[in-house]
């Protein structure tokens, strides 16, 4: 965006009051004091720079990683005023740094744009830091304002001439609040590279002065969010060049990019003003309505869909897309359970207007390349056909069975779900076993034979004609795709349980591609656990039997000759007994349970690519990458 010659100065600092309540509850202001918090502080002091960037007066931000735990964030923006704030009587720096929602994006004209005023402010950052340093480089010389714990330990004083502009904020998280006080170089990586992406205007750079972990990297992309796609899809193989557009209207800054693959999921990214949109908004429903019509409509226009056929539904046509949606604007109305929802409705309609005219513009530029789009999504619509009938045929055999339990599922007696978990064995026989192990009250079972289909290859009617996953549906309660109902799910622990070795791993893998492509909701929100059954079992002479879950493990009760102990191996579930596999695997306070999160939407996509996907390369890389940590492999 072009630069505005609009003033900045302390009369644009307004003063929400109040910063003592943020020592006493920090989970409110950062979302917790574990890694996610750490690392917000992080993000707090970019957002502010790339704020300056928006507005057209920063072009660099630099982040540093200190080996006594401390980080700075550096940019070449105009530099926080430091004249007196005329209410408060003190440097505008200062109101900036001490008090809860004081700032230049409350609507006086500091800014036009701006993603910070998601976040919680510069001055929370101060608050939880030991110690703090705010330096600006402003009307010709450098200012200097020193804190501990939010307080003010050295008033703002000159230090001496200085060359151009800009602002340096470094800060060592306080202990006393942070449970962890390490800063993750791929943590901040992943987030400063989405935005560089969003923000082609900006370089990027991380540098990490910790001994033994020295690197730097900076991100620009000149490409902006079509190089964003670019990358999400390097590891698939895309049906057409990138379609884009960028345009501005009625205040609104909008920026598409997009690209459909030969994969049977979408992928799409919404942001508004930099703040990943996670629960969608008005810019997405406006992006998929034009989307949805632009593709009908040429269907229909080229005699592909007669006025009596069914329409192409949005699924339909989002198969296989990949897209970046981003728009940047005054005042963004945040809605949603995570605050994540964008509810201004005047940009569902700016944004399906650009879309739809530049869909319509290039499926007429480019016959060939939207004939090649359009058969991918009527395939999707046979597809989508097929998965009904098999859908509606699977209801129909669960009616006839009376229960609509599948007959193999051992379930348990209690009907709570809070109070219920379901384990997904490996075999008939570490089923038995585990029948025979299990708390009949809460605890059921349901044995799965061989190697589940791999989904990630697979459209809904292949995937839907698998018996072991349609027996894992109707298990589960919560229906599938469009008719998912998480209320319906009958258990709230669903621990996959398989041999530790390269089959149980591999059915691991599958089970988890599976819930993550089809019921993501379950891995969103905590209900997918990974049973961590021992390796060894270890006895000395005719005592009691030891169990250990790792080498490290074994080692400590071992010791470094282990002479006088009998080892035993466990490469299946089989080789325990069900009272064995219930003390270690399954009774709850013995177990080791490993619950599975997402904590990175991109990362998890390209993951589940590299494994799962088509492509046999980046599987290979990922083999020759991590091959030096697998142990235990029984080859």
């Amino acid at each position: 965006m072009a630069a505005k010659p609009n003033e900045y100065g302390s009369e644009q600092i307004e003063v929400l009051k109040g910063l003592e309540a943020v020592r006493k509850r920090p989970g409110m202001y950062i979302g917790n004091t574990a890694e996610r918090g750490l690392h917000q502080l992080v993000y707090e002091a970019v957002d502010n720079a790339v704020d300056e960037a928006l507005a057209g007066f920063a072009q660099n931000i630099t982040v540093t990683l200190y080996k006594d735990g401390s980080c700075s964030v550096e940019d070449d923006g105009r530099g926080i005023p430091i004249d007196i704030h005329a209410d408060e009587k003190m440097p505008a720096v200062e109101v900036v740094m001490t008090m809860l929602h004081a700032g230049g994006k409350f609507g006086k004209g500091g800014y036009k744009v701006a993603g910070g005023l998601h976040g919680v402010g510069i001055s929370v950052v101060n608050a939880l830091s030991e110690e703090m340093i705010t330096r600006v480089k402003r009307e010709g010389k450098t200012w200097e304002m020193r804190f501990k714990r939010g307080i003010t330990t050295q008033k703002l004083k000159k230090l001496g001439p200085a060359e151009g502009t800009g602002t340096y904020q470094w800060f060592k998280p306080d202990t006393e609040m942070f449970e962890v006080t390490e800063f993750h170089w791929d943590v901040l990586a992943k987030r400063l590279r989405e935005l560089a992406f969003l923000n082609r205007e900006v370089a990027i750079t991380l540098r990490d002065e910790r001994p033994e972990q020295l690197r730097e990297r900076t991100f620009k992309f000149d490409g902006g969010i079509v190089s964003f796609v670019q990358w999400l899809n390097e590891k698939k193989d895309p049906l057409h060049p990138i379609i884009s557009t960028h345009h501005e209207r009625d205040g609104v800054d909008v920026e598409v990019a997009m690209q459909w693959t030969d994969t049977y999921t979408e992928l799409i990214y919404s942001y508004a003003n930099n703040i990943n949109t996670i629960e969608g908004g008005m810019h997405l429903t406006g992006f998929r309505t034009a989307l949805s019509n632009a593709v009908n409509s040429y269907a229909k226009k080229r005699g592909a869909l007669k006025e009596s056929d069914s329409s192409l539904s949005t699924d339909d046509v989002m198969e296989g897309l990949t897209a970046v949606v981003s728009v940047k604007l005054q005042d963004p109305q945040f809605e949603g359970q995570t605050k994540t929802k964008l509810g201004n409705a005047k940009v569902r309609n700016i944004v399906y207007a650009l879309v739809n005219e530049r869909l319509d513009f290039f499926f007429e530029e480019n016959p060939k390349l939207a004939r090649i789009i359009l058969d991918k999504c009527m395939q999707a619509q046979r597809a989508r056909d097929a998965a009904k009938k098999a859908r509606d045929l699977s209801r129909r055999k669960n009616a006839l069975e009376g229960s609509g339990l599948p007959g193999k599922l051992v379930d348990c007696k209690n009907t709570n779900p809070a109070e219920s978990e379901l384990f997904l064995v490996e075999g008939d026989s570490a089923g038995g076993t585990a029948k025979g192990g299990r708390d009949p009250n809460s605890q059921a079972i349901l044995p799965l034979r061989g190697k589940i289909l791999n989904v990630e290859k697979a459209r809904l009617d292949k995937v839907l004609s698998n018996e072991e996953i349609r027996t894992m549906i109707t298990a589960l309660g919560t229906g599938f795709g469009d008719e998912f109902d998480l209320g319906k799910l009958r258990y709230h622990k669903i621990i996959i349980m398989t041999d530790a070795d390269v089959d149980g791993s591999h059915i691991r893998t599958l089970l988890l591609t599976f819930f993550y492509r089809q019921m993501k909701r379950l891995v969103e929100d905590g209900y997918v656990y990974i049973a961590q059954p021992p390796l060894f079992g270890v006895r000395k002479g005719k005592g009691k039997t030891h169990y250990a879950y790792s080498d490290a493990d074994l080692k400590s009760i071992v010791g470094e000759d282990g002479k006088d102990f009998t080892i035993q191996q466990y490469k299946g579930l089989g080789e325990m007994d069900a009272e064995q596999l219930a003390v270690t695997t399954m009774e709850v306070g013995n177990r080791r349970l490993k619950q599975i999160t997402v904590e990175d939407a991109v990362e998890a996509e390209q993951i589940f690519t590299d494994l799962m996907g088509d492509k046999v390369e980046p599987r290979k890389l990922y083999i020759f990458e991590f091959a030096k940590n697998a142990k235990n492999l029984d080859l």
